[in-house]
């Protein structure tokens, strides 16, 4: 297959690279060898070195050995971001055990669903989690609980002032703990109490099952996308071409969720396979990272665009700026959503690094694209395939049709993924595979883009957000691009609301920049005049006080659909 987009690669980036068949936990164990003093992780000032780091797996894996985890059994891990979440990650699949990344905050009926689909043998469950995950075990086959108190991944002193008489305190420890019935194992005892660490290496390959990572949520019923070692290994090989980065010398920020797959790949693999300090955030909190960045300045961050513009906020307004500390941050790689281009000449102009936009899926472990690392950039796109990585543009009806290219070489469609990085399916699911997943292991992304003739690609949107008004389609992306330029508006997110004739109408939900009147329906639609078709101009106006975002911060259209018409019928009855 011709690969014109291999023109716009990096110096030194190449367009085939051999992946290896290891599992994704070699890194690390190579970094402990290669620089066992380095620290490995830095969570609120508590550190651990990579040799420290690796004693902990190690003791982790004979504990989980000891409960029964052996190779094959799936191993849900209800965590947020700590130290215990990368070493239970660790051990887990050193053991040839498949983990199962399970969001901390779900409620016990999400968790229900997720346990009694993945049918997770073992849980290692965040203290806050283990009544939700209890009242969601009936019907699952979890044979072992253990809990996780994470006030014991602190530094000392934070853990002793955890312990004060004062309201604060008392609001901090409720935070991090909850009740937990007695007979339920402890993780940081069992750790404790190992003394043999001689398990038996388990032969882990590349093309063994490594993650159950659920997606879809958004759209229906989560599906667990299943991700080989080699899946894994393939994006961080990638990753580390793609940026060049400096193994033994980077400090990677971890503030994108661990349960995710962006911040799976880029929190939880990326620094180990690097020889990286990872500095971990158990939530996104600005304040926190700002006294990150004095302690431990960044080299690298992955995030999403409202990220990016809260750091700099907050670095810009603090009382003592850490104005030369964020200049170390060479590169910031945003996915999830577009990435404005106010966003990126904000961040590039504080930090003198770059700030590239990415694009995947969790099917794809999960990036399949990306901006180049380089001044040839281009804000606003997705830019061109990874090395190893092909690509198809069809028709959005038919898959199996190529879309011909128009009078300027450039081709629009629904975007096809084909590389090492691409799932092998959906966890129980072949009929879900068979429509994600065509002959030749062409992934379906669901993505209509736009591709240059030289390969360069833009995001226009997505397949099944696309809004049709009269047989014309109406891409809510590109209405939302011009709407959100109408003065006072600080976000909106425009979805297509379903009518009797079978149309759309299209329908945009403000949320109002504070003391900002709202916007007439009139004005909306003067406004929108401007650059957009009149089929393309909304029918409705709605204002809200947010809009419903997933844990990454994504917006979710569907979401901003049920709000709207679940409001308009209360008012109806009342």
């Amino acid at each position: 297959m011709d690969k014109p987009w291999t023109k716009h690669y990096g110096a030194g980036v190449p367009a085939e690279i051999a992946i290896p068949d290891e599992p994704v936990t070699a890194g690390l164990a190579r970094a402990a060898r290669r620089w066992p003093d380095r620290v490995a992780t830095d969570f609120l000032g508590a550190t651990a070195t990579f040799a420290e780091t690796e004693a902990k797996i190690r003791k982790a894996m004979s504990a989980l050995h000891g409960l029964g985890v052996s190779m094959g059994d799936r191993v849900a891990l209800v965590l947020p971001n700590c130290p215990t979440h990368l070493i239970a990650y660790h051990a887990a699949l050193r053991l040839g055990a498949v983990v199962v990344e399970l969001n901390p905050t779900y409620t016990a009926d999400e968790l229900k669903h997720l346990l009694q689909d993945c049918q997770a043998t073992h849980a290692i469950v965040w203290h806050k989690a283990v009544a939700r995950v209890l009242e969601a075990r009936p019907g699952s086959a979890l044979e072992q609980i253990i809990s996780v108190d994470i006030a014991r991944d602190l530094p000392p002193l934070s853990q002793l002032l955890l312990r004060l008489p004062v309201k604060a305190a008392r609001e901090k420890n409720e935070a991090l703990r909850g009740e937990v019935p007695s007979g339920f194992p402890d993780w940081h005892r069992l750790i404790a109490d190992v003394h043999d660490v001689d398990v038996a290496e388990v032969e882990v390959r590349g093309e063994h099952l490594a993650l159950l990572q659920y997606t879809g949520g958004t759209t229906g019923t989560p599906k667990a996308a299943m991700l080989t070692h080699r899946n894994l290994v393939a994006n961080l090989v990638h990753g580390d071409a793609w940026v060049g980065f400096e193994p033994g010398n980077e400090t990677v920020y971890g503030v994108l969720p661990f349960f995710h797959a962006f911040g799976l790949t880029f929190c939880l693999n990326l620094p180990g396979y690097l020889g990286a300090t990872l500095v971990m955030f158990p939530n996104f909190d600005p304040p926190s990272v700002v006294a990150a960045l004095r302690r431990r300045p960044a080299t690298f961050m992955g995030g999403v665009a409202p990220m990016f513009d809260r750091i700099a906020t907050a670095v810009e307004g603090a009382k003592r700026p850490p104005l030369a500390e964020i200049r170390q941050m060479r590169l910031g790689f945003a996915g999830a959503m577009p990435i404005p281009e106010q966003t990126v000449t904000r961040w590039e102009a504080l930090t003198g690094g770059l700030l590239i936009e990415g694009y995947g899926m969790t099917e794809c472990a999960p990036i399949a694209l990306g901006n180049p690392a380089s001044a040839a950039r281009r804000p606003g796109t997705l830019g061109v395939p990874f090395p190893n990585t092909e690509i198809r543009i069809v028709d959005i009806d038919d898959p199996t049709l190529e879309v011909t290219p128009a009078d300027d070489g450039s081709r629009r469609g629904e975007l096809l993924v084909r590389g090492p990085q691409v799932f092998s399916g959906y966890w129980n699911l072949p009929d879900e595979t068979a429509g994600q997943l065509l002959a030749g292991g062409w992934l379906r992304t669901g993505d209509v883009v736009e591709v240059d003739p030289t390969g360069w690609i833009t995001l226009v949107d997505r397949v099944k957000e696309m809004i049709i008004v009269g047989g014309f389609k109406v891409y809510p992306t590109q209405v939302e691009e011009h709407l959100r330029l109408l003065p006072g508006v600080a976000d909106v997110a425009v979805v297509g609301v379903p009518t009797k004739g079978g149309d759309d109408e299209v329908l945009a939900a403000f949320v109002m920049a504070d003391g900002a009147p709202a916007p007439t329906l009139e004005q909306v639609r003067a406004f929108g005049e401007e650059r957009l078709a009149r089929y393309a101009l909304p029918r409705r106006v709605e204002v809200l006080d947010d809009l419903p975002r997933s844990q990454i911060g994504k917006v979710l259209r569907r979401q901003v659909l049920v709000q709207v018409t679940e409001r308009r019928a209360q008012q109806r009855a009342s």
